[in-house]
């Protein structure tokens, strides 16, 4: 393929390159006129389409989600490992996301709740529970910041609501939970933060008691606590560039306003059988029995627990706390 696309495209010559590979021209005509066989022939077709989808889509899909948006959007049935081979060979990726490395400094005056969620990040139901955060994002052209809140359901990881301002205070979040409760009259989760000022404040803790809300808080430099809110962050601030173009505040927040709905209504997503998070929630909210989509168990962190387990039960010669504890 190499030496046929050298010939075509800079008129290498054929005798040249055998000579230099090692190849026997009879050889090297006979694959170029052979037949190409069925499975071969639809993954160059299969090729043109990964290529087609990264470029519209940012670059943004690994081979997991391509595959998704390959069988639901082209009405196929292919598997990981065939996508992941042809983009292995076309040389095609996704992005990587830059660890987060700063957590939210605790505000020692306000009050705190206890962490009821427990890193405990299934639901049964929409509704059931909520985690939220704020995230920063530079304005183009160095000129300030804009803050976006946002409220995440756990049982579809869809966005009930958000909201941006310039300013990180509580009334950012106030709108937020304005715009979620409007949306959601009814709901009642329990509400998990980190925490930051705007949810240890005795306003919006009287606002969580009025709804008949239970609060949860991240303990103290613990970002996994609210992992799924800071995986999303994450998500948003890899994918969002990739797909939107913003060089101002107004076309910043109109980015921001298209990614989220392109997150919750195309964003496919594997937990969900392939569904994006809007199809999940409507889907929940019409059945009598929502249905049940258990996080994946993660090998090595099971197989980490395991090894505090095992360390936990051997005590120091000093008679010291166990190992395992005095890791955590």
């Amino acid at each position: 393929m190499a030496m046929k696309e050298l010939h075509e495209q800079e008129g290498y010559s054929i005798s040249w390159m055998c000579r230099k590979l090692g190849i026997n021209r009879a050889a090297y005509y006979k694959w170029l006129n052979r037949k190409i066989p069925a499975k071969e022939q639809e993954d160059l077709e299969i090729a043109e389409k990964i290529k087609e989808y990264h470029e519209r889509m940012g670059g943004i899909l690994g081979y997991r989600r391509m595959t998704i948006f390959l069988n639901r959007r082209e009405g196929t049935d292919y598997r990981p490992k065939r996508i992941r081979r042809i983009m292995g060979i076309l040389g095609i990726h996704s992005s990587i996301r830059r660890v987060r490395k700063c957590c939210t400094v605790s505000n020692k005056k306000d009050p705190k709740a206890d962490n009821l969620l427990k890193r405990n990040f299934e639901a049964s139901a929409p509704n059931e529970k909520w985690t939220t955060d704020v995230t920063e994002f530079k304005v183009p052209g160095g000129k300030g910041k804009i803050y976006l809140s946002a409220f995440m359901d756990l049982y579809d990881r869809f966005i009930v609501a958000w909201a941006v301002s310039d300013r990180n205070d509580n009334a950012l979040v106030f709108d937020t939970f304005n715009k979620a409760m409007a949306a959601n009259p009814n709901a009642s989760p329990l509400f998990h933060s980190d925490r930051g000022f705007q949810y240890t404040s005795l306003a919006f803790r009287k606002l969580l008691t009025d709804h008949s809300m239970k609060q949860s808080m991240s303990r103290v430099a613990c970002c996994i606590d609210n992992g799924p809110q800071e995986a999303f962050w994450g998500i948003m601030k890899t994918e969002m560039p990739k797909l939107f173009r913003y060089h101002d505040r107004d076309s910043l927040i109109e980015g921001i306003s298209k990614y989220i709905s392109f997150y919750n209504n195309e964003r496919y997503q594997e937990r969900y059988d392939s569904k994006t998070p809007m199809e999940v929630r409507t889907e929940a909210l019409q059945a009598e029995e929502p249905i049940l989509y258990p996080i994946p168990v993660n090998l090595r962190i099971e197989k980490y627990k395991r090894h505090l387990t095992e360390l936990n039960a051997t005590k120091s010669p000093t008679g010291s706390a166990p190992i395992g504890q005095a890791l955590l």
